[in-house]
């Protein structure tokens, strides 16, 4: 049996994985956990912790691993992480994805980012941060992103086998979708050779942050505004739904528009901005003006319904749909 690299006060190596539905994590925990238990016989649990069960909403991925003399009667979220895994980027707009780690803790980020941009933009003051562009190895390889994210968490705690995994893989997918099996152990073996990583150390004087229990409430009797202020009002105006955008998104090209609505019809969110302009005769007629790609998920129905090449699916680059959004003009009363 192997000897796991750092355990809490609990005798546990915990691992937490945050995600978005349909990227994967659940079941990437799953099988992370398995590949623990059979592979290399430890003991292990694995679930998983969300709210609305829909693709987009944020989702968190829950592994404990210990020896076998160690019993696990503990089944609350991981909120003290050894290894952290972040399926999407863009969480950490909404998600403190970093909250609790240790100064040396490994974090994990889906991104074609150095570790020193990431470093900056998650606000890491000390630890490894490791980076591998996941979405890129799954549309290449015509893939899931959890098995890229698998390979790179495997070459990242090299306590387990990821011999033992390619199995558990086999296992999950021979019998359903046997024409997966080759693609996912591809993707799989990309992200286990495709990580990097780089360590740092936390700047002299300063410490890490103060852990604080999830359950803690934000406000509570000495920390509540006065006066019943709503703080986060329940708006649609408000709503940010970049983080559920999977890694694509719509391009508009405006030359190539001919204004049907046909985009309109099908889109879920109402993200795409109209404004009353005379046509060639003079008569009033609505043109379509760009996307306001703060209320665009990525769904990418707008460019299958799309009759001409108006509308086409794209990568998602880093500032590109802040460079080229078309905000709504709401109109508060």
């Amino acid at each position: 049996m192997v000897t796991l690299p750092k355990l809490n006060d609990l005798g546990f190596f915990e691992i937490r994985l945050e995600s978005i539905g349909g990227l994967g994590a659940n079941l990437a925990g799953k099988m992370l956990a398995e590949a623990g238990v059979t592979g290399v016989g430890l003991n292990g649990v694995s679930f998983s912790s969300y709210g609305s069960e829909k693709k987009g909403s944020p989702v968190k991925a829950h592994i404990r691993f210990c020896d076998n003399e160690t019993n696990i009667r503990d089944n609350s979220p991981v909120e003290r992480p050894h290894v952290v895994g972040i399926f999407h980027e863009s969480l950490s707009k909404t998600v403190n994805v970093i909250s609790g780690i240790y100064e040396d803790s490994l974090v994990l980020v889906n991104s074609n980012k150095t570790p020193e941009e990431l470093k900056e933009k998650m606000k890491l003051l000390g630890g490894t941060m490791a980076v591998v562009d996941a979405t890129g190895i799954s549309l290449e390889e015509k893939n899931r992103t959890n098995m890229a994210m698998l390979g790179a968490l495997f070459r990242l705690c090299d306590f387990l086998d990821p011999e033992s995994m390619k199995s558990v893989i086999r296992k999950s997918l021979e019998k359903k979708y046997p024409q997966a099996v080759a693609p996912a152990l591809k993707t799989f073996e990309r992200g286990y050779n495709e990580v990097t990583f780089q360590t740092f150390g936390l700047p002299e004087g300063q410490q890490m942050p103060t852990f604080v229990r999830q359950d803690t409430p934000v406000l509570g009797y000495a920390t509540q505004p006065m006066g019943g202020v709503i703080t986060n009002p329940g708006n649609s105006i408000l709503k940010d739904l970049s983080i559920s955008r999977a890694g694509m998104m719509p391009h508009f090209a405006d030359d190539k528009c001919i204004h049907c609505a046909a985009c309109d019809n099908v889109c879920p969110d109402f993200c795409f901005v109209w404004e009353e302009q005379p046509d060639k005769k003079g008569r009033p007629q609505m043109f379509l003006q760009g996307i306001d790609y703060q209320y665009c998920k990525g769904c990418l129905k707008c460019v299958r319904a799309c009759p001409t090449d108006a509308l086409s699916s794209a990568r998602e680059e880093d500032g590109y749909a802040d460079e080229h959004r078309t905000p709504h003009r709401f109109e508060l009363a």
